[in-house]
């Protein structure tokens, strides 16, 4: 038990989805710190993989929040290694370790509300030919490159290019899906009736300077082309 508490998720499944996203992130980082928020019966953990310069989110429900439950106003900054080794699975709890001195971006999170549903998403399996293309794409470029110009500063060139692309007619870069793939955010959904609803809880939203590709399993967030200095956004 930590000084910040316990948290109790809605089920196990809740504490075994927030531990694979956890494990992805400090897959990429393993000094990676998360931002918790609580609010209406759900916690947010926003991670920022370094690969990809986007912010992920995943939300996970609770089983008892509110006041008198010392977690209804939860918002903390903490280490994502500590944070799952706190979960639990058998009992679908966490136990929420101490505070820790937040990356810059963790004081620049995406605003909670006035989200909007922008037109131009392709379809989750057109997202993902994309992507394969895109890493294909990557590694040929690569294998071309002579011996003495396969350069880290070279590959990262031609990586910048090929992620900064958008997708299909949206303003989302190509770095938003790859991130939301990577982080299992765009899993291959079932066939039929249920391939459909699967397919429509996937959206490009948009808020304010900021995209968000939001899908079942969590969102990647990314701040529009051509915006500036991030800003601090009222969270």
């Amino acid at each position: 038990m930590t000084a910040l508490g316990r948290l109790a998720l809605a089920d196990a499944g809740e504490a075994a989805d927030l531990a694979a996203f956890l494990g992805r992130l400090i897959r990429y980082d393993r000094a990676a710190a998360v931002r918790l928020q609580v609010g209406d019966g759900a916690v947010a953990v926003f991670g920022r993989p370094p690969a990809f310069e986007v912010l992920a989110v995943r939300t996970s429900r609770l089983a008892d929040v509110g006041p008198g439950t010392g977690v209804d106003e939860l918002d903390v900054t903490v280490s994502a290694g500590e944070f799952l080794e706190g979960i639990e699975e058998s009992t679908g709890t966490v136990a929420v370790p101490g505070a820790v001195t937040g990356p810059p971006w963790a004081g620049v999170l995406p605003p909670r509300g006035g989200w909007r549903q922008v037109p131009g998403l392709p379809e989750p399996e057109a997202m993902r030919a994309a992507l394969a293309a895109a890493v294909a794409e990557f590694r040929a470029r690569d294998e071309a490159l002579a011996p003495e110009e396969r350069t880290r500063a070279a590959r990262d060139r031609i990586g910048r290019e090929i992620w900064a692309r958008t997708l299909g007619d949206t303003e989302l870069p190509l770095r938003a899906v790859h991130a939301a793939q990577s982080l299992g955010f765009l899993r291959a959904g079932p066939v039929g009736a249920d391939a459909t609803a699967a397919a429509g809880a996937v959206a490009l939203l948009a808020a304010g300077g900021w995209l968000r590709l939001r899908t079942p399993y969590g969102s990647i967030a990314v701040r529009r082309a051509g915006l500036g200095v991030l800003s601090v956004a009222p969270v």
